[in-house]
C-alpha cells in the first residue's frame, strides 16, 4: 500500500509538473494583444442638390381610426419588449438562492462538497479534475482544501462568477483566460504551492516548486535543451525521464 500510495503521489506531481510547463510555454506562445481597426468605410455622401431645396410645411393630418389601432399595437409592443428585456435581465442577475440552491446539488446535506460531489460537478461542467480550469476555479473561490468547497467559499467565490452550472460551462473559457494574464498567473502559481501543500502527499518543497517556474522559463516544450548533467532537483530528472518515456508509449 506504501508503495502504491508513493506512485500515486509521484505521478500526480508530475502530471502537474506537465501542465505547468505546457501552460507557461502556451502563454508564450499565445499573442492575445491583436489591434482591431476600427472600419475606414466612408460614412459620408455628397449631399443632393434636391436637399437644398426648402420644403414647403405640411399640413396636419387628423388621425384616422387605423392611426388608433397601430398606435395601441406599438404600445404593446413595447410593453412586451419590456417584459422581456427585464425576463432576460433578472435570469443574468447572480441570485444567491439560486446560488445556494446549486451547492447543495453536490453537497448534499453538507455544508462543503467533497470528492464525491466535486466530480459529479466536474462531469456536469464537463471538466475533468484533474484540469487546470478548476485549480483557477479553486483559486477564485479561494479554497482551503483541496478537493474540497465550503459554503462560504462557494458562496463567495461564485457571486462573482455564476449561479448556475450552465453559466460556469458558458464561463470556462473566461477560467482559462485568467492564465493568460501574468500577474494572474504568477498569483495562481503561488496559490498552487499553497494549495497543494495542504495534501496528505507532501512531495514539493517550495524552493522545488520555484525550480519548476524557472526550468519551465528556461526548457524547451519539447524538453530537447534539457542538460542531464545540470544542477536541476532530482525531481525534475524524474519528471524528464517520465515526460518522455510517456512521450514514447
Amino acid at each position: 500500500m506504501h508503495s502504491d500510495a508513493a506512485d500515486f503521489q509521484l505521478n500526480s506531481h508530475l502530471s502537474t509538473l506537465a501542465s505547468i510547463h505546457k501552460i507557461y510555454h502556451t502563454l508564450n506562445r499565445l499573442n492575445l494583444t491583436e489591434d482591431v481597426s476600427p472600419d475606414t468605410h466612408s460614412a459620408g455622401t455628397a449631399a443632393s442638390p434636391c436637399m437644398s431645396v426648402a420644403m414647403p410645411p405640411r399640413k396636419k393630418r387628423r388621425p384616422t381610426a387605423g392611426d388608433d389601432l397601430f398606435v395601441k399595437k406599438s404600445r404593446h409592443d413595447s410593453m412586451y419588449r419590456k417584459q422581456e428585456a427585464s425576463r432576460i435581465k433578472s435570469e443574468d442577475v447572480f441570485s444567491s438562492k439560486r446560488c445556494l440552491e446549486w451547492f447543495y446539488e453536490y453537497a448534499g446535506c453538507e455544508d462543503v462538497v467533497g470528492p464525491e460531489g466535486m466530480e459529479k460537478f466536474c462531469e456536469d461542467i464537463g471538466v475533468e479534475p484533474e484540469n487546470v480550469v478548476m485549480l483557477v476555479l479553486a483559486w477564485k473561490l479561494d479554497a482551503q482544501s483541496m478537493g474540497y468547497f465550503t459554503l462560504q467559499e462557494w458562496l463567495k467565490g461564485m457571486s462573482d462568477l455564476c449561479d448556475s452550472t450552465e453559466k460556469l460551462r458558458n464561463s470556462l473559457d473566461y477560467l482559462r483566460s485568467v492564465l493568460n494574464e501574468s500577474t494572474s498567473f504568477k498569483l495562481i502559481y503561488r496559490y498552487a504551492f499553497d494549495f497543494a501543500r495542504q495534501s496528505k502527499y507532501k512531495v514539493m518543497n517550495k524552493d522545488q516548486w520555484c525550480n519548476v517556474l524557472e526550468f519551465s522559463r528556461t526548457i524547451n516544450l519539447d524538453l530537447s535543451n534539457y542538460d542531464e548533467d545540470g544542477a536541476w532537483p532530482v525531481l525534475l530528472d524524474e519528471f524528464v525521464e517520465w515526460y518522455k518515456d510517456r512521450q514514447m508509449s
